[in-house]
């Protein structure tokens, strides 16, 4: 029977899973089920950690549990503390807004639970903007790695020597890691927060259980290289389709991650997918261990740990110093790619490779060479230096940090206003409705709407203190008199005060972290109810792009007979500013009752009007942004 054979195709399956995580970090839109590479992480170290297992009390009745630890310790720290520790490095130079809670991150590391701080502490990880930022918020990972390889010896040691039975102890694996799936679906059914559920070890499970049930009915050593044609086949056959099905929800709007089916199945069904194709991977009648093995994916494979860990730190640290992503994404996400890249190879060379074969005889001798002051070997004293360097650096940020003040995003000024502006919509709203479902509708003469407004400008001016924000008192007394459905994010959020001042018969619904699929509900819920406006105004697209199909279905769900103004984003920091206002323009070629307010053109130029995430208008800036919109409205609304 051979051992220990090396199946080289798991590299080319683990270059797949961190390319489609680094995809989603770079693009979550794009490529929305990218972060599945996790759970192809998690199968392959379920299935090859448990097979190992299995093998030795097959063999020999035992298992050197105290060399697994030391091999997982050589494996996982040297990398891991590195990234801690130049990442603390780096924000105690440059970045210190995120100093604050860096001695626990750094603490929950390694002793992984970091997952469990992130759900202590309320870490999004699908927030980019402002507060919500770490760079070290895909560790969690590594830490139920950690979990797993510290209890999973005990655990089948237990298992070996209590069930005995093979098929027994399958059983008793995949009714834990149904238990996990079923967890999973009832915890969101239930509502829980959704990083719970993503960040929970016990959630997340049966991706680590359904790779160890395969190495229980799958043992690598007991596969036969001797097989029929026709087996090959089967096996290449079955290959194919779990790898397109891999590939399929990889970039599937389905498997969004902020939604129902990634948590009701769709994550089981994609590791029990993975689960397959691993399986045909480690035959060796089949062809797929050769076709996912080449020079590009071992590479990539090889070095995947490193990408791993240094992509999310790379990125946000590079995004703070380029806010200007929105006008060069493609470029600039080549460069993040190049510095992952190169950051990888070079600790992997350095860190990683020699750590692996690290002993303490091998580490004494090191040292010495390094402090003979007769050794000339100045490249590895400059290595040790630059690590000192670090080391100590690292340190200090990670000392200093306790005393160091997070700032609160529900205690900042955009925050506040948000709130206090979500509490006024909802009163308000509710009062407009009542009224409107009472209200006749009749139409009035525009030209005498005019005249009255020119009139009541010069004898009884209202709100003329925006007058010096570019709207005129003219368009400020029309603005009195028009009827506007307005539906937006967190950016018409933070200024639906001054936009019901402007316009008080506008029905504002406007709330945080909302994408365009929200705007059909609440359309249709305002055209059952008989409320919505001859004028509709759209403020969404500021966090992620939507196609003309979307925009198609919103045009024709509001009709040809209503005017809809759409405003145009501006979120430089983010690669789809440009998509979402080319897209926009498109839609303004196709509909003429589409006019697109060009906040983007407007206020491009002036920096000064926004907060520090460079999206949401400051004060001052939604004054402009309200005046702006209003004029526009006024311009070509129906009254």
């Amino acid at each position: 029977m051979r051992r220990n054979r090396f199946i080289t195709g798991y590299s080319g399956l683990r270059a797949l899973a961190v390319i489609g995580v680094i995809l989603y970090h770079l693009d979550s839109n794009s490529f929305m089920g990218g972060y599945l590479g996790v759970p192809i992480f998690f199968v392959l170290s379920g299935y090859l950690v448990t097979d190992h297992i299995l093998n030795s009390y097959d063999r020999t009745g035992d298992y050197d549990n105290k060399h697994f630890y030391l091999s997982r310790i050589k494996k996982i720290y040297p990398q891991l503390i590195s990234v801690l520790w130049f990442s603390a490095a780096y924000i105690f130079l440059f970045q210190r807004n995120l100093l604050a809670k860096l001695n626990q991150i750094v603490l929950a590391n390694l002793l992984n639970v970091y997952n469990f701080w992130q759900i202590h502490n309320g870490q999004s990880y699908f927030e980019r903007f402002a507060a919500n930022e770490s760079p070290f918020t895909n560790l969690w990972t590594m830490s139920v790695e950690g979990q797993f390889y510290i209890l999973w010896p005990i655990v089948i040691f237990l298992l070996v020597k209590l069930v005995k039975k093979k098929k027994n102890i399958f059983g008793i694996l995949i009714g834990l890691s149904l238990a996990s799936a079923i967890e999973m679906l009832v915890l969101y059914l239930m509502k829980a927060d959704i990083n719970r559920i993503y960040y929970g070890t016990d959630t997340r499970f049966f991706s680590l259980g359904l790779g160890a049930a395969l190495a229980v009915i799958w043992p690598i050593e007991q596969l036969n290289p001797n097989v029929t044609k026709k087996d090959t086949r089967i096996l290449d056959l079955i290959g194919l389709v779990s790898f397109i099905l891999m590939l399929v929800m990889f970039f599937s709007k389905a498997m969004n991650p902020q939604q129902a089916f990634a948590y009701c199945g769709g994550m089981l069904l994609f590791t029990l997918i993975v689960c397959v194709f691993a399986g045909v991977i480690a035959h060796p009648g089949s062809h797929w261990n050769r076709i996912m093995t080449n020079v590009i994916f071992d590479w990539i494979g090889s070095r995947s740990y490193g990408i791993y860990l240094y992509q999310f730190p790379i990125m946000i640290f590079f995004e703070d110093k380029f806010t200007n992503i929105g006008d060069h994404p493609v470029l600039y996400h080549v460069i993040e790619i190049i510095l992952i890249l190169l950051v990888s190879e070079i600790t992997y060379r350095l860190i990683e490779k020699p750590m692996g074969k690290i002993t303490w005889s091998k580490t004494k001798a090191y040292f010495a060479r390094i402090l003979d002051l007769e050794t000339k070997d100045y490249i590895k004293k400059t290595q040790a230096v630059f690590a000192a360097f670090i080391l100590i650096l690292g340190s200090i940020a990670i000392a200093v940090s306790p005393r160091a003040k997070a700032e609160d995003f529900n205690k900042t000024q955009l925050a506040q206003r948000i709130q206090k502006n979500t509490k006024e919509q909802k009163s308000d709203n509710a009062k407009l409705i009542k009224k409107l479902k009472k209200q006749k509708p009749k139409k009035e003469d525009k030209s005498k709407i005019i005249k009255q407004a020119e009139k009541d400008a010069k004898k009884h001016p209202v709100n003329k203190s925006y007058v010096k924000y570019g709207i005129s008192q003219l368009d400020l007394q029309l603005a009195q008199k028009i009827q506007v459905t307005a539906i937006g994010d967190s950016v018409m959020a933070g200024s639906s005060d001054n936009l019901k001042k402007l316009m008080p018969k506008a029905l504002v619904d406007a709330a945080v972290s909302r994408q365009l699929d929200v705007a059909f509900g609440l359309l249709d819920s305002y055209q059952k109810q008989g409320v919505l406006a001859d004028n509709v105004l759209i403020g969404l697209g500021t966090n992620g792009p939507f196609s003309m199909d979307d925009l198609d279905r919103i045009m024709h769900q509001v009709g040809p007979k209503r005017k809809v103004f759409w405003i145009n984003v501006h979120v430089p920091t983010r690669d789809w500013q440009k998509p979402v206002n080319d897209l926009l323009r498109q839609g303004a070629k196709r509909y003429h009752n589409l006019i697109i307010i060009d906040w983007y053109s407007y206020s491009k130029d002036h920096p000064d009007w926004f907060y520090g995430d460079h999206t949401h208008p400051n004060i001052k800036g939604s004054k402009y942004y309200s005046a702006f919109i209003t004029k526009t409205i006024v311009k070509h609304s129906k009254f």
